[in-house]
């Protein structure tokens, strides 16, 4: 790992949370997770577990803040591990969670947190384990995929990209890079990873994104046709995507849902998804494709999120990323 991640590394905070008893048919994530603090103790090996999943948290929203959008998400991390803490264990056998901490952005020094980040999950994706982050603004796309390039460079990568937005902006060496630009440097960066966009929106997209897009060779689900009569069409689009891939990195931006259901992101929705049973149906669809290896979620800004909505939102997706 790189010498100096140690200088944007957060430890862990115990979790805590309801008790209803010690037996396995009450248990909630806050008695089960476990929490390793690096400064003391280095990522080992997963183990035996069915499951083992490794959680970071990138606290940090400097690429929100240069993209010129509501701060905030720094705060993301801490919120959906609140939320989280109370859910149910449902199969305790193979509930396997270890919560590293989170990296954080030390002096506004985005791109060294960034790489802080890739080092500690090409740590844990070598060690075994499937790597969940939460973050953060979605600049942390560009740091978890680059720690699975790092982790497997001999691999076919294939992100699914639950987003609004494409995220393809070229850096302006003016300002760096930012959370819109990801998918940009991982183009540049490995021209063999291939992207699904599901979730796209016209009206938060220009023509230019969509070219840029179409000529990385982005397979694109617009918003509109996350729907009841089109979703054996759309499985069967997201399944053909997977197939051409050794390994997938699921990522989804919480801003794809509708304003209604996800206040607290940097860029509200007015028409956005629904997290009904259709897109339930679907998420359920995508977490259980073979090869899925990584998921974050990414732009849960509790300073503007209405009763935890959002937080609640994006930890419903993770209790299902762990009993997919």
């Amino acid at each position: 790992m790189m010498n100096d991640w140690l200088k944007y590394y957060i430890e862990p905070k115990p979790w805590s949370g309801r008790i209803d008893g010690s037996t396995e048919d009450v248990l909630r994530w806050h008695q089960r997770v476990q929490c390793v603090n690096l400064r003391m103790h280095d990522i080992g090996h997963a183990g035996t577990p069915e499951n083992p999943i490794a959680l970071f948290g990138f606290a940090c929203d400097e690429g929100v803040r240069r993209n010129q959008g509501r701060t905030g998400a720094s705060a993301g991390p801490e919120a959906i591990r609140q939320v989280c803490s109370n859910l149910p264990v449902h199969h305790p056998s193979r509930f396997s969670l270890t919560d590293f901490g989170d990296i954080g952005c030390a002096d506004a020094d985005l791109e060294q947190a960034q790489q802080a980040l890739a080092s500690v999950v090409a740590r844990c994706q070598q060690r075994g384990y499937k790597t969940l982050l939460f973050g953060g603004g979605h600049e942390i796309t560009w740091a978890h995929f680059s720690g699975l390039h790092q982790a497997w460079p001999e691999k076919t990568i294939g992100i699914i990209n639950i987003d609004a937005h494409f995220d393809n902006r070229p850096v302006d060496p003016a300002v760096g890079p930012t959370s819109g630009t990801g998918f940009w440097q991982i183009s540049r960066a490995d021209q063999s990873c291939r992207f699904l966009a599901v979730g796209i929106q016209s009206g938060s997209n220009t023509p230019q994104l969509f070219d840029a897009a179409i000529k990385t060779g982005t397979v694109i689900v617009p918003a509109e046709d996350v729907r009841a009569d089109r979703l054996s069409a759309v499985k069967k689009t997201i399944s053909d995507f997977a197939g051409q891939r050794d390994m997938l990195y699921v990522t989804i931006c919480m801003d794809v849902f509708s304003a209604a259901f996800a206040p607290g992101v940097s860029a509200p929705a007015g028409f956005g998804l629904i997290p009904d049973a259709v897109f339930m149906e679907l998420w359920d669809y995508i977490l259980k494709l073979p090869g899925v290896a990584a998921l974050d979620v990414a732009e849960v800004c509790p300073p503007l999120d209405q009763d935890y909505r959002t937080a609640r939102l994006a930890a419903s997706l993770v209790f299902r990323f762990l009993n997919a």
